[in-house]
This record gives structure tokens, C-alpha cells and sequence, in this order.
């Protein structure tokens, strides 16, 4: 079993930077894939961001891809999301994950665990 529980999300201004954190509980933390996923009003659930179990090897959505970064600190059990250069399109609540499973994980039902998200507000 695994919780997850996610921070730093707030109001932030086009082109500003946010760092999203998920603190995790449980075991293991490293035999984890995690993702970042988002979801905006009106619209389904889209991935942002995976990193492997294990490894360090990462996979992002080309809509962030270059300007979002995702990580890991398995010593302190956290995930992490730093984003900047942010578009106001970029406004959702965000998501963290974690998943048993190997490789790159880019769905929604790839992942067992979910946290309760964190809104991100970016106004022009």
C-alpha cells in the first residue's frame, strides 16, 4: 500500500515556475514507477510526466517536454515536478502516481495509487 500526497501547487503568472512535490508512504519507493498526470476542467486526465523504477529514465508529454522536469529522491521517498516557463493553458489540478509495473507507464489505468492533486492556477 502506498500514499501519496502532493504540494506546492498555488497561482502563478505565465512564464513563472512552480515545484510540485509528492511525499510517498510505504516501502519501496524505488521499486515504484511514478508519474505526474493532470487534468483541467472539462477535460479527461492527461499524462505530464513518468520516471522508471529504479532508474532515472524519464518520459515526458510534448507539451511539457523541455520545460518540465521530473524527479525522484528515493532517500526521502518524494517525487518531484518543476515546472517553468508556464502557459496559462498549463492550469490544471495535478496528479501524482505510482506503479509496480516496468517501463514507461503513460496511462491512467497503468497506475494502483493515486493522491489527491494539487491545483496550479497560471494567469496571464
Amino acid at each position: 500500500q502506498v500514499q501519496l500526497v502532493e504540494s506546492g501547487g498555488g497561482l502563478v503568472q505565465t512564464g513563472g515556475s512552480l515545484r510540485l512535490s509528492c511525499a510517498a508512504s510505504g516501502r519501496a519507493f524505488s521499486a515504484y514507477a511514478m508519474g505526474w498526470f493532470r487534468q483541467a476542467p472539462g477535460k479527461e486526465r492527461e499524462f505530464v510526466a513518468t520516471i522508471a523504477r529504479f532508474e532515472d529514465r524519464t518520459l515526458y508529454a510534448p507539451s511539457v517536454k523541455g520545460r518540465f522536469t521530473i524527479s525522484r529522491d528515493n532517500a526521502k521517498n518524494t517525487l518531484y515536478l518543476q515546472m517553468n516557463s508556464l502557459k496559462p493553458e498549463d492550469t490544471a489540478v495535478y496528479y501524482c502516481a505510482a506503479s509496480p509495473a516496468s517501463g514507461f507507464l503513460l496511462r491512467t489505468s497503468d497506475y494502483v495509487y493515486w493522491g489527491q492533486g494539487t491545483q496550479v492556477t497560471v494567469v496571464s
